[in-house]
């Protein structure tokens, strides 16, 4: 499930209610007039313009405009009509099908660096803005790893100079929870 907050000028941000934010993402979102859609992904390649990262519906945020909202009109029909598909699933698919494309969406696609989840870690503490407990199978798993987070960032708060050695705790409750 996800919460839509509004944003009345920009559209709207929507996450998942199992996304930690570590600081400010519309810091790092860059409000320029060319983007419609900025949205997390599970494995960053590299290329924030690339339709060949593979999206993660946790985070997002997009422009409200004719192009948003169609595109979001298609994709909610779609999931309606969809049997055992996810909302992320059922986007991805029109991505790769290029409906970006065809409703002339600009699409950036996250740095996993800034917006990190559970399937990338981020590897630069200093950087890192959000932690989504993706690539995880239950509830409970995503609130034990999530929690770990949370310490490990509280840690690297009481001494920000321990950037060079910081590491992040291994998910052990969601790596556990693809075997139950």
């Amino acid at each position: 499930m996800s919460i839509k907050l509004c944003v009345p000028i920009l559209g709207s941000l929507s996450l998942d209610t199992d996304i930690l934010w570590l600081r400010n993402p519309f810091l790092k979102l860059g409000f320029t007039g060319d983007v419609d859609f900025h949205i997390s992904t599970d494995s960053f390649n590299g290329k924030e313009w690339s339709q060949k990262n593979h999206i993660n519906t946790g985070f997002y945020m997009v422009k409200s405009n004719n192009k948003t909202i169609a595109i979001f009109d298609e994709w909610y029909a779609r999931k309606n009509n969809s049997q055992g598909l996810k909302e992320q699933d059922v986007l991805e698919n029109m991505k790769k099908e290029g409906m970006f494309k065809k409703f002339g969406l600009s699409v950036k696609f996250l740095n996993t660096v800034d917006f990190s989840g559970f399937c990338q870690d981020s590897t630069d503490v200093q950087r890192v803005t959000t932690v989504h407990a993706n690539c995880c199978r239950t509830v409970r798993a995503k609130l034990l790893d999530l929690t770990t987070v949370l310490h490990d960032w509280k840690k690297f708060n009481k001494n920000p100079l321990s950037n060079e050695s910081f590491v992040w705790s291994k998910h052990i409750a969601c790596g556990n929870s693809w075997n139950s």
